[in-house]
């Protein structure tokens, strides 16, 4: 209870002290950008989100059978493709954990699957599914900055947070809970995001790919193409929020605000490339 108490106080600090934008903060912006912060902070660690990503990894590469994760040695020049875009991305600047995530990619065997996603603490999995359905390399940067976003403002922890309460989940995460913490992968698994942190994580597709040589507007592509299969191709994780019209509405206000850049790249050619190497 004293536990509790302390963080609910300094939450409420916390969010006091957040109401005012920092403009000494790097990441700030005047569209609305800003260093990770609130709730999740005064809580669970980065070392925590690495520790629940971990956990999910585990879950995955011991289960070759539903997820067939892709040998890097084996399939090498796939690999140093999707590396590539990978590095496009957390280089861009605007990656506020960066450094502190190990960002570790894998790619997984599954033509039949339009999915991507990133476990808290930055560990990264793209079906060949979307790769394949995609048709150039920017469409793939703008989801993949996507799911960057998911895990480095923290919305994994911050569901969970919600999900098992405070004392629970530090609980899990000390190992004073055994076998809850397989319970949490899981879960994570089955993770649904809310409609505002889909939001965000396209905002900040769009600042991720901004710097980059990539047309900023990576992601807006790929939901054009959704909405011109007529919704009949909608990706696993994004079955909850399947209105790509307003994603497009809402990608090109923020690439808008931040100056409406032009003469970003598609890259089409090494795209082609990228799925000639696949199996």
């Amino acid at each position: 209870m004293k536990i509790q108490t302390a963080f609910l106080y300094l939450a409420t600090v916390c969010v006091c002290g957040g109401c005012t934008p920092d403009k000494d903060d790097p990441f700030f912006d005047e569209c609305g950008g800003k260093a990770p912060g609130g709730l999740i902070n005064l809580a669970i660690s980065e070392e925590d989100d690495i520790k629940m990503g971990l956990s999910v990894v585990n879950q995955i590469e011991s289960n070759p059978a539903e997820f067939p994760v892709m040998d890097s040695i084996q399939y090498k020049e796939a690999y140093g493709h999707i590396y590539r875009i990978r590095d496009m991305v957390l280089n861009s600047g605007k990656v506020y954990y960066k450094n502190k995530f190990p960002w570790r990619i894998r790619l997984i065997r599954d033509d039949k699957t339009l999915n991507a996603f990133c476990t808290p603490g930055g560990y990264i999995y793209v079906y060949t599914g979307i790769i394949k359905y995609l048709d150039n390399e920017t469409q793939l940067a703008g989801v993949m900055g996507h799911e960057i976003a998911h895990a480095d403002r923290r919305h994994s922890a911050n569901q969970m947070l919600k999900q098992y309460g405070l004392t629970v989940l530090i609980s899990i995460l000390t190992g004073a809970e055994p076998g809850l913490l397989e319970q949490l992968a899981v879960n994570l698994l089955l993770l649904k995001y809310s409609r505002s942190d889909e939001t965000e994580a396209d905002d900040y597709s769009v600042r991720y790919l901004y710097p980059t040589d990539y047309d900023p507007r990576g992601a807006k592509f790929f939901f054009e193409k959704l909405s011109a299969s007529g919704g009949t191709s909608i990706p696993e994780f994004l079955s909850t929020h399947p209105n790509p019209d307003n994603r497009v509405a809402n990608i090109e206000k923020m690439w808008s605000c931040l100056g409406s850049k032009t003469g970003g790249q598609l890259f089409e050619t090494r795209y082609q490339q990228f799925k000639n190497s696949l199996p």
